[in-house]
């Protein structure tokens, strides 16, 4: 145990022969419960994973029938941590690109009752972001402001970052069946997380690249995560300012995008007329109005819902 917590390790792996091992050696002993979760892996991980766990009774092997994703890997191992009465559950990934010294700056925020969700941020400055490529770093940072927006949590960055820890008391009040299944399941998590009020906070952990290589299918994953952050922003402004109670907020959005959408209507069909040569008035002088209008009221309206995101942060804790 660890300050009298029971902790567990939420290990996926997806064809990971080459470093599954190296990331399961690395564990820290005050781990209580190891759960590597192979996701139907096509190459060795799953028998080098089951000859490990005979040797180590802490680490337990569950294995996907079917490649279901990295989150329903996790959800699975949520699952079992729950089912096991585990305190706090850590995920690291299963490539060793997790250093696990940092695992103490994850969860003790959760002992100390300082958050209910901790998770790695590479993106403070540049020695964390040391030997991310340009590309990754620039992609993060474009993830980290729309994920801020959908999410409501304004002042967290790098969602990407899967080095998490979570308190099992915050599992049991989340349906953990309707959180993403593929990457893209932080994302989601987080939004779950912000209507049900709770307390996350960043926590600087380095970037550790080596020898893993990104099993991401970049036009897939932009397509689909892109889905899941519309989706999930309006999800989360319909449960916490119509549902739950109803606020200015959901006007300022939702009119501000309405006003929007439709200036950008009349210049588009303007547009269309000129090219098309059709007798339609020019609309372009009466399309700034509106647009320029939506803007202000998104803008109110996120200032509106950071403020109220700094409140709810202020109140629990």
């Amino acid at each position: 145990m660890y300050k009298n917590k029971k902790i567990s390790v939420i290990m996926p792996a997806y064809n990971e022969e080459l470093l599954i091992i190296a990331s399961l050696e690395s564990i820290p002993d005050y781990i209580d419960h190891v759960y590597a979760i192979d996701d139907c892996s096509q190459d060795l991980t799953y028998e080098l994973i089951q000859a490990y766990a005979k040797k180590n009774p802490h680490v337990e092997l569950i294995r996907h029938n079917v490649n279901s994703g990295v989150g329903a890997a996790i959800v699975t191992g949520y699952k079992k941590s729950l089912e096991d009465g585990v305190d706090i559950a850590v995920v690291m990934a299963g490539d060793n690109q997790m250093d696990p010294k940092y695992i103490p700056s994850l969860i003790d925020p959760l002992i100390e009752g300082k958050a209910d969700y901790t998770k790695g941020n590479r993106l403070t400055s540049l020695k964390t972001m040391k030997g991310m490529s340009p590309l990754r770093m620039f992609g993060n940072f474009i993830l980290s402001l729309i994920t801020k927006a959908s999410s409501g949590y304004w002042d967290i960055s790098d969602p990407q970052n899967g080095y998490t820890a979570i308190k099992t008391e915050v599992l049991t009040n989340i349906n953990l069946d309707q959180i993403w299944p593929s990457y893209g399941y932080c994302n989601d998590l987080l939004t779950k997380l912000n209507v049900g009020e709770y307390l996350v906070k960043d926590i600087d952990i380095p970037a550790r690249y080596g020898q893993e290589k990104s099993k991401i299918k970049l036009g897939r994953y932009i397509k689909n995560l892109s889905k899941l952050l519309i989706r999930n922003f309006f999800w989360r402004i319909h449960s916490k300012y119509i549902k739950r109670k109803f606020s200015l907020i959901a006007i300022l959005y939702d009119g501000g995008i309405c006003l929007t959408i439709f200036g950008l209507a009349l210049e588009i069909i303007t547009i269309a007329s000129e090219v098309f040569n059709l007798r339609i008035i020019n609309l372009l002088n009466y399309a700034i109005y509106p647009i320029t209008m939506g803007i202000i009221f998104v803008l109110l309206g996120i200032l509106l819902d950071m403020r109220q995101n700094e409140k709810e942060q202020r109140l629990k804790y």
